[in-house]
């Protein structure tokens, strides 16, 4: 018994490495949740309508950032592998292509979101309950996403820099990008949402505004400390030279990385769609559904950042020809992020009812917002569990495996229970988003099952 729990845990010497990728990732995703959730805030002491309409447009804005973050993904994966095989030139062209893929997916998406605005924000719309003004919601979610647009590019050259930095193993400096970015960007949500110092009172669309400009903050600091540090980080001389890239890299990484530019795309919608469910039983199920996600993803922070590391680690020690450690450090990384899970879980059970106070807005979208969080707390730790599945099979090459896993069960089965039961029955929004909620616990077993038979185990740039 003893010598199997051991299995799962660590040395000094492990926690220490995994620390050192892990704890700044988690400073730089705590700074940006923790100033989200003041940002949601200060949207919140406007009103429903400007909340929910901002949450609305931030709906469209998760798809585009994950579709980024799928973009990169699969670049990521040989970026790793090169880091840990000390191959510059094979970083440089995988940086190269990142540029490439997300150049492609920001003109699209400016051209989605300038054409298609209103029919995509009337989808969550919905009449259904006594607070909120769906006219006003909707002139409030297109102010917010008109000059939201503006900081598309920034954002997604941002994030070729910073995803690269951290394959390499650099994780402070783009904690130290995005932390300027989230101060400036609280800092500026203060005076030009409420007009302070002098400032016009712009409300969502001083958000907005703020927003933009710490987006090109970030990008500054992302790419002037990169190129000015060229002898440690040397894939990034020359990157803009050509953008040639060699056919067989390009042709594998096309090959690996579509299935997660796919995945994460579908799977994003798939969310959107999920919020839209919920969306018809009304304006305050929006309002309480954005409180709850808006705080959850805070307190989530630990285990998403803990399981995303599993990407970087593994995918070193798996391009260094070290298989079995990877299996090793693989599992032991999984129960150190259940642990930390189950920690923070414990928190916002005991947080819950105290959070929605200090939005400006009705009774009855705190007590919803309240049951959300503490449904989403119970069901966290299955969440934890999921996305170490994820990202331990991403760190193999397993694609097409991470496909199936991710976004098509959502979209075979989570999808369709949340369709049937929001359209097809009168069932009350808790119980039909603790059922869809649920579903994470069957996604478990096919996550235990694919990560146990050890396909991921691969040297792809061998």
């Amino acid at each position: 018994m003893e010598r199997g729990i051991k299995k799962y845990i660590g040395d000094r010497a492990f926690y220490r490495t995994v620390l050192a990728v892990a704890v700044p990732i988690i400073i730089q995703n705590g700074i940006t949740q923790f100033v989200g959730v003041l940002d949601n805030i200060m949207i919140g002491r406007l009103g429903t309508e400007p909340m929910s309409g901002v949450a609305i447009a931030n709906q469209l804005f998760f798809v585009f950032n994950l579709a980024i973050f799928g973009g990169l993904s699969g670049a990521g994966i040989f970026g790793a592998q090169f880091a840990g095989k000390k191959d510059n030139e094979g970083i440089r062209s995988v940086l190269r292509f990142k540029l490439l893929i997300c150049a492609a997916i920001t003109v699209a998406a400016l051209v989605v979101f300038a054409v298609f605005c209103t029919p995509l924000l009337k989808l969550f719309l919905h009449d259904g309950s006594a607070d909120g003004d769906l006219e006003l919601t909707l002139l409030c979610a297109k102010e917010y996403l008109y000059i939201m647009l503006i900081g598309l590019i920034p954002q997604a050259l941002a994030q070729c820099y910073a995803s690269t930095l951290r394959e390499t193993g650099e994780t402070l400096v783009p904690m130290i990008g995005s932390g300027a970015a989230v101060i400036i960007n609280l800092m500026l949500n203060y005076v030009l949402i409420f007009g302070k110092f002098g400032m016009p009172a712009l409300g969502v669309r001083g958000a907005a505004i703020a927003t933009v400009i710490s987006r090109f903050a970030e990008f500054l600091i992302m790419v002037i400390w990169s190129h000015r540090h060229t002898e440690r980080f040397p894939f990034f001389s020359g990157a803009y030279r050509s953008f040639a890239i060699p056919g067989a890299l390009a042709k594998e990484i096309v090959k690996k990385g579509f299935p997660l530019l796919f995945n994460e795309f579908m799977w994003s919608v798939g969310i959107a769609l999920l919020a839209q469910s919920y969306s018809t039983r009304g304006l305050s199920v929006v309002a309480a559904y954005n409180i709850s996600s808006t705080v959850t993803h805070l307190f989530n922070i630990a285990f998403m950042s803990i399981g995303s590391s599993i990407g970087i680690i593994v995918g070193n020690l798996l391009g260094a020809n070290k298989l079995e450690e990877a299996k090793d450090t693989d599992r032991k990384i999984l129960a150190l992020s259940l642990a930390a899970c189950t920690v923070f879980s414990v928190l916002l059970i005991v947080a819950a009812p105290y959070i929605p106070r200090l939005y400006n807005t009705g009774d009855e979208v705190r007590s919803l917002a309240t049951r959300f969080l503490m449904i989403s707390a119970l069901l966290a730790p299955f969440q934890a569990f999921t996305h170490a599945c994820y990202f331990t099979l991403r760190s193999g090459g397993q694609t097409k495996i991470t496909l199936l896993f991710d976004s098509c069960y959502v979209w075979a089965v989570c999808i369709p229970v949340a369709f049937v039961l929001s359209r097809f029955t009168k069932m009350p929004i808790l119980p039909l988003f603790a059922i869809v909620s649920s579903l994470e616990i069957v996604k478990c077993v096919f996550g235990y099952i694919l990560v146990k038979s050890e396909k991921w185990v691969v040297n792809i740039v061998k």
